[in-house]
């Protein structure tokens, strides 16, 4: 098994990386890393309907999909590996997953956030789950879809100050 992207996208599973990212890459399975909607059935089963045949879906909790990573069960998959939050990507890898590069493609606006791109919205919280990726040797960068060039996170969030 090959993480071919970790992206963390709070919209999961939509057109631009259905349409850009897993062509690109050549995924043939996407895994969404999120406690909430490992839970919510109705969301669940819409992600999966949306999702072309013959590329494999895995909805699971952000523990669940750290373990599964961490085996040998996914054989030959080409994984493309989806965080709605930067607290659930630092999880995982505190939990023992492995990421050399981390893609930040979308964090939504909220109290409290801060603007850095046009995408990408981060408050004290995200910044420090951020850091925290990256202390664990994860190299966390910006990029929209694959035709953009990446920008390193921390240039974005000197930006915002």
């Amino acid at each position: 098994m090959q993480i071919v992207l970790a992206r963390i996208d709070n919209r999961l599973i939509h057109g631009q990386v259905l349409e850009s990212w897993v062509p690109s890459l050549k995924a043939n399975c996407i895994v969404v890393a999120n406690d909430e909607v490992a839970h919510a059935v109705m969301q669940k089963l819409l992600m999966e309907a949306a999702v072309p045949r013959g590329i494999q879906v895995i909805v699971d909790t952000v523990d669940a999909v750290s373990e599964l990573l961490c085996s040998d069960e996914l054989g030959d998959a080409r994984v493309l590996l989806l965080f709605a939050t930067a607290h659930d990507a630092r999880r995982a890898v505190e939990s023992g997953l492995v990421l050399k590069k981390l893609n930040l493609g979308n964090m939504h606006a909220g109290s409290g956030k801060l603007q850095c791109s046009c995408t990408i919205f981060l408050d004290n919280d995200d910044v420090v789950d951020l850091e925290k990726i990256q202390a664990c040797g994860v190299s966390v960068t910006s990029q929209c879809v694959p035709s953009e060039r990446e920008t390193k996170w921390s240039k974005m969030v000197m930006k915002r100050v």
